[in-house]
């Protein structure tokens, strides 16, 4: 339902697992959606698992971030961007073989994120590696 025509005062959230639409009755209530692609179900990411990393991939402490960050996939979880995360850390330091797998995993897991690969500047130092070359070319 576009916002025009929404009741006023009535936000909807739609669950895309259960198709349970979700509303704010009261004044002043927010609902926000984050990560979601119209016509697409929502997928994921754990952006929020890596939250806590992000302070040492911001101050340049790529090693440290890339060793917090693969503590993070023990379990295989089923977030692309988390592997995508850690794969950027791992690149920065020149594990290439590391970041690669993982780049390859977050792929396996949401297609959407192969895109990310062409123009991030974290993946530079292994861009001119053949199976990185294999991966941007699906």
């Amino acid at each position: 339902m576009s916002s025009s025509t929404r009741p006023r005062g009535r936000s909807s959230l739609c669950d895309p697992v259960s198709n349970v639409q979700r509303f704010g009755e009261k004044p002043g209530t927010t609902i926000i959606a984050v990560g979601g692609v119209p016509g697409k179900s929502y997928e994921p990411g754990g952006w929020e698992l890596f939250a806590p990393v992000r302070p040492l991939y911001d101050a340049g402490e790529y090693a440290e971030a890339a060793s917090r960050g693969r503590e993070l996939l023990t379990g295989d979880p089923p977030y692309a961007l988390l592997f995508y995360n850690v794969a950027c850390c791992e690149s920065l330091v020149g594990e290439k073989n590391q970041a690669i797998a993982h780049l390859r995993r977050a792929i396996e897991l949401s297609e959407r994120t192969r895109p990310f690969l062409e123009g991030d500047s974290d993946l530079d130092p292994i861009r001119q590696d053949p199976a990185f070359k294999e991966l941007l070319a699906g």
